[in-house]
């Protein structure tokens, strides 16, 4: 492969982009949306607490 090689998908998406300018903004705004949220401290120090240890074994009945 040559350094200046470009796979069709490659060229599609950079066509794409250049086609819809707005997709970039859209993209981080979902990002924001799903990935990118601020934590409270206090409340996953409340979530580790709050835990219950597993069993080693899950499908062992203690009888």
């Amino acid at each position: 492969m040559t350094k200046n090689y470009e796979s069709e998908i490659t060229q599609f998406i950079k066509q794409y982009k250049d086609e819809h300018p707005e997709t970039d903004a859209s993209q981080r705004d979902g990002r924001n949306r799903l990935w990118d949220k601020q934590l409270d401290a206090e409340q996953q120090e409340g979530f580790k607490q709050a835990r219950v240890p597993q069993a080693p074994y899950v499908y062992y009945q203690n009888d």
